[in-house]
């Protein structure tokens, strides 16, 4: 029980990096679709709510100028909710998971949609992680420590691993982790129809993972952008997330206009669940149309 308590306490502190406004506990929930002859699932993980008070989304703005965003989505005004969710991708003799939520030290029910999905951990072959905040990696480990995947090559890029091992206040998943870790350069494909697309500015190794069958392709943002609503209508506008800011709201933008002019589909795993669909030009700044209910 104490390692455990100990556990649950450094995947806290974790997370503490991505959700000042709290984790929300949420029923596990599973969305198929299809990508060519791939087979993808959207994984419910959490909910992260956060004040809207100028700390994190809109960092320094003026709460009423995110408010006045947030009001012409229609969204309520004093919080900004973010999802947390992974997505899997079978096909080709692999099973492939996208990052891995929060953990169930945390209260992520990951596991929970991933049963819903009809896949067991035992049959995952392969794990990409965008980077290694605590929403993306916590759920490499089960409650008590052990390996959640325990057949998985965990696959991460070369920076973000050394910036996972220099930073992270959890040295506990690191140590669990490390035999599985497998690193990349961005650039490359790391597994057949997966390549690795840098995104930096969020963390230094932060990737997206472009997802191509035939002639389909999708294209996980990892944490390019945050909310759904704020993160595109304004782009420009820090998140207290990123670790190096200036160029984090670079390659939001590039990316986002990259996005927009191919119409390519997305995975977002902030975006309300499932976070599947796609970037549209809005006035001087990007909204998100869902494709899946």
């Amino acid at each position: 029980m104490i390692v455990r308590a100990v556990f649950a306490a450094a995947l806290l502190l974790t997370l503490a990096t991505e959700a000042s406004g709290g984790p929300v506990p949420v029923a596990p929930a599973a969305r198929g679709f299809s990508l060519g002859a791939l087979k993808l699932t959207a994984l419910r993980d959490a909910l992260n709510v956060l004040p809207n008070d100028g700390k994190v989304v809109g960092l320094g703005r003026d709460p009423a100028e995110v408010a006045a965003a947030l009001q012409a989505a229609g969204a309520p005004t004093d919080k900004i909710t973010l999802g947390v969710d992974a997505l899997l991708a079978q096909g080709g003799g692999r099973v492939m998971l996208f990052d891995t939520g929060l953990g169930p030290g945390v209260h992520g029910v990951l596991q929970g949609s991933l049963a819903q999905a009809g896949v067991s951990p035992e049959a995952v072959t392969d794990v990409f992680i965008t980077h290694s905040h605590g929403d993306h990696v916590g759920g490499l480990v089960t409650a008590d420590g052990r390996l959640a995947f325990p057949r998985a090559v965990v696959r991460m890029s070369t920076a973000e691993w050394a910036f996972m091992r220099a930073q992270s206040p959890n040295p506990a998943l690191i140590a669990a982790i490390t035999p599985q870790v497998r690193t990349f350069e961005p650039g490359t494909a790391v597994a057949p129809g997966v390549s690795a697309v840098a995104l930096p500015g969020h963390t230094p190794g932060h990737v997206g993972y472009e997802i191509s069958s035939g002639a389909a392709h999708l294209f996980d943002m990892g944490d390019l952008a945050h909310s759904a609503i704020v993160s595109l209508a304004k782009p420009d506008w820090a998140i207290a997330y990123d670790t190096d800011k200036a160029q984090g709201e670079t390659t939001r933008r590039a990316t986002l206009a990259r996005l927009a002019a191919s119409h390519e589909r997305v995975f977002a795993p902030h975006f309300p669940f499932p976070g599947v669909g796609r970037i549209e030009v809005a006035g001087d700044g990007y909204a998100f149309r869902p494709e899946l209910p």
